[in-house]
């Protein structure tokens, strides 16, 4: 005779294998390999270019040669005191626009005419260029780097509170409505209903902050920087060392990616539930 098994036995074993096939590394999906493939291609038709062409290194340098510049670069600790520079006027800046970007989205969600009345200035502010901004910052705060700070803030400020607002405005207005029936404050409310639910929409918006954070940097320390690889590229550039120029390109390119999968794996152990 078949064994019955209790519908709610049922369902935890289901949830229970689905959960684990979606979390297990997939080894013989090629999905995984989409990306080593695709930077492999790009590696070898760059290679290609730069052989048939016959260009000159300052015009465009192969890939060996920028492995070569990126050792010695490296090795030098030239390569290393210019991003951990960029790196902390990113890290920085971006903690900063998280924080306020978080606290102002909250009010916002939560006041719609006080939202109403900011979102024209603030899509407004968002129509002028941080580089024509960067200028006044390095004229009113210095060189330094509470300038690259504030940069790396300003272009990342607005992508974070407007996925603050449209997550919490997301939530379904039966669970708020069945929180404070069941007595929440507004802090369980926060903490137990509006913050795991808008989570999946914010990191979003932490994923793109941390990429424009990097770009914020950069452009402070290209208008007035001594340290950082944005500085780094214009030492570069008056040399007429484009070899050089590719290193502190590669370098925020792989600092870029690693934010993003940084992001993506807090995601996963954060958002469970949802993955």
């Amino acid at each position: 005779m078949q064994q019955i098994i209790p519908i709610s036995h049922r369902r935890k074993v289901t949830i229970s294998e689905t959960d684990w096939q979606a979390r297990r590394p997939a080894l013989g999906d090629w999905r995984w390999m989409g990306m080593p493939i695709a930077l492999l291609l790009l590696i070898l038709g760059w290679q290609a270019i730069a052989i048939l062409g016959n260009y000159q290194a300052f015009i465009l340098p192969s890939p060996l040669l920028v492995v070569e510049r990126f050792a010695a670069t490296a090795n030098s600790g030239l390569l290393w005191t210019h991003t951990w520079a960029t790196l902390r006027a990113t890290l920085v800046g971006f903690g900063l626009a998280l924080c306020i970007g978080l606290m102002i989205g909250y009010v916002l969600a939560h006041t719609t005419w006080l939202e109403r009345s900011l979102a024209p200035l603030l899509a407004a502010s968002q129509a002028v260029p941080i580089v024509a901004i960067a200028p006044l910052i390095i004229l009113w705060f210095g060189a330094g780097l509470q300038a690259k700070i504030l940069v790396a803030a300003l272009i990342t400020f607005f992508p974070v509170l407007i996925n603050t607002i449209v997550a919490l405005r997301g939530i379904p207005r039966e669970l708020r409505e069945m929180a404070l029936i069941s007595g929440a404050s507004r802090w369980q409310m926060l903490r137990y209903v509006e913050l795991p639910l808008a989570l999946p929409v914010l990191f979003g918006g932490i994923r793109t902050g941390l990429a424009l954070a990097t770009t914020g940097a950069v452009v402070g320390e290209f208008v007035a920087g001594r340290e950082g690889l944005g500085a780094l590229i214009n030492i570069a550039r008056g040399l007429f060392d484009t070899p050089l120029i590719f290193v502190a390109l590669v370098t925020l390119a792989g600092i870029t990616l690693s934010f993003y999968v940084l992001a993506s794996l807090l995601e996963r152990v954060l958002v469970r539930w949802e993955i």
